[in-house]
């Protein structure tokens, strides 16, 4: 027999009244942290709960006395609200012992877990209203975590930036849900009839429009991409949280609306070449910064972009595998940010690193790419042929993994480090093809397939191809330009982010230590 009230609608419950507790009873920090792990560890259990309940009695819905504002218990958001449960509860563990005997301890947990509750309720979201009410109380909440130490004009910066960025964000998707409700009459999230043939209205076009500019700002795309490297100023456990369903949040948006998105050939478009470039830059970035969680937040900037660059290939459901990934991964290192510079600096030096030349370079790339196809073939044999974009996606992953290879075919090399370096080009493209394989299995049901390559896909395949495989041989050849002096000016400017974060400082008027937050 289902339950009365489907678990995953109350797992925001417990987090939000423990928040209420502590805002208005509970003064003692000490006492608010335990019970702060207690509210947050119900809100797992409960979504574990309804997890368990979907794979028995099937998904469930509930409006909130309007069918504007409803809630949907599906295997996607099951997924996600049981992902944003698990970090929420690892992070408010870490809190209690990283903020014990700070000034304002009881109201981090106030406002940790008040957002804890409107992330847990945005992951199962079925309507435009339910996403932008919970859109909302995120950005008033995280700004108010952003400031939680106001007198640091950094975070003063980094919480502003936040607040134009992600309210331009709500502004954008308000307007979007307007014009889907003048389009279809309807502001569910299933309720939308898509046309197959004739195409979407012109309103619905200019709303999708709305929603990729929706999905971009939520996940710092380039150019607008500062505040999120600013994180660091706000104490670590919002650094870990932030990555809960809340930088991800445009990719989350994309997702439940991927059949809307998906029927403008235009968004699918914009997606790719504003990802792409976006993954291209994070990434070149994050090799020239020398401070752990500033290289952590560009790996932010370089991951979201590659997520919006999966889904504008049509690649949903790795999308969707990417989210839980990089979450979980990007929690921990910056919750283990500090052990980290410990454990390294303890490590005996072995000498120089081997750099390679020119010859093992291409042999690196070429021998990736040659595992790459044999695991493809051998793939699309057992189990059946992938689409165009997921094989260029996973060359794209290649790419990455055949720098390291470069390293291992030095001349300079031992033979152990090129053994390694060549089993873990294998390891990647096994892996790739395995976890492509399990997301479509759990969600590929749930998502539009990737459309049929036409000419423009084709021709952002290539681009993509193309721009990821110049910056993969460029890094790997990088030492052998490091001393001419060029390299040295490029290298600042790149550290600096070529100065975007500068400029956008110098127009909200960031630069100014007296700005009030």
């Amino acid at each position: 027999m289902a339950p009365l009230i489907e678990a995953g609608f109350l797992a925001p419950l417990p987090p939000l009244l423990v928040a209420v507790l502590g805002a208005t009873l509970l003064r003692d920090a000490r006492r608010l942290g335990r019970v702060a792990e207690l509210g947050a560890l119900l809100a797992l259990g409960l979504s574990a709960f309804s997890l368990a309940d979907l794979l028995l009695n099937g998904p469930a819905t509930l409006a909130l006395g309007t069918t504007a504002v409803s809630f949907h218990i599906e295997p996607i958001g099951a997924t996600l609200q049981l992902l944003i449960a698990f970090v929420g509860w690892v992070v408010v563990r870490y809190a209690r012992t990283y903020l014990a005997g700070a000034r304002g301890e009881s109201r981090f947990h106030v406002l940790l877990l008040a957002t804890l509750s409107a992330v847990l309720a945005l992951s199962v979201a079925a309507s435009l209203p339910a996403l932008i009410l919970a859109f909302m109380a995120i950005g008033t909440l995280l700004r108010r975590l952003l400031l939680f130490f106001p007198a640091r004009p950094a975070a003063r910066r980094a919480a502003t930036k936040f607040t134009l960025v992600w309210g331009a964000a709500d502004v954008a998707l308000v307007l979007a849900a307007a014009l889907l409700w003048i389009s279809f009459g309807d502001g569910g999230l299933t309720g939308i009839d898509v046309p197959t043939q004739s195409g979407l209205p012109v309103l619905a076009q200019f709303a999708v429009a709305l929603v990729v500019l929706a999905a971009a700002l939520k996940t710092a795309a380039f150019p607008l991409h500062g505040w999120v490297t600013e994180v660091m100023e706000a104490p670590t456990p919002v650094s870990a949280f932030l990555h809960a369903g809340i930088i991800n949040s445009g990719g989350v948006l994309l997702i439940k609306l991927a059949p809307l998105v998906g029927a403008s050939p235009g968004a699918m478009a914009a997606l790719v070449m504003v990802g792409g470039f976006t993954a291209l830059f994070g990434a070149t970035v994050m090799l020239t910064q020398s401070a752990v969680k500033t290289a952590l937040a560009w790996s932010t900037v370089a991951q979201m972009g590659f997520m919006l660059l999966q889904c504008g290939l049509g690649l949903w459901p790795l999308a969707l595998l990417h989210i839980v990934a990089h979450s979980l991964y990007k929690a921990h290192a910056f919750l283990s940010s500090g052990s980290a510079v410990l454990a390294v600096a303890s490590v005996r030096r072995p000498g120089p690193v081997a750099v390679p030349g020119t010859l093992a370079v291409a042999r690196a790339f070429l021998l990736a790419l040659g595992l790459y196809a044999v695991v493809a073939l051998a793939f699309d044999l057992l189990l059946g042929a992938k689409s165009a974009q997921a094989l260029a996606l996973g060359a794209i992953l290649v790419l990455g993994v055949a720098y390291l290879v470069a390293q291992g075919l030095a001349d300079a090399a031992p033979r152990a480090l090129t053994r390694r370096t060549v089993l873990a080009s294998l390891g990647a493209t096994l892996a790739y093809f395995g976890f492509h394989r399990l997301a479509d299995w759990l969600w590929g049901g749930l998502l539009p397939g990737a459309p049929l390559a036409g000419p423009l896909e084709w021709a952002l395949i290539v681009l993509a191809l193309a721009s990821f495989a110049l910056v993969a041989i460029v890094q790997a050849m990088f030492p052998l330009w490091a001393h001419h002096p060029a390299a040295a000016g490029l290298r600042v400017h790149l550290a600096n982010g070529l100065y975007l974060n500068a400029i956008l400082d110098r127009l909200t008027g960031g630069f100014r230590a007296d700005a009030k937050p």
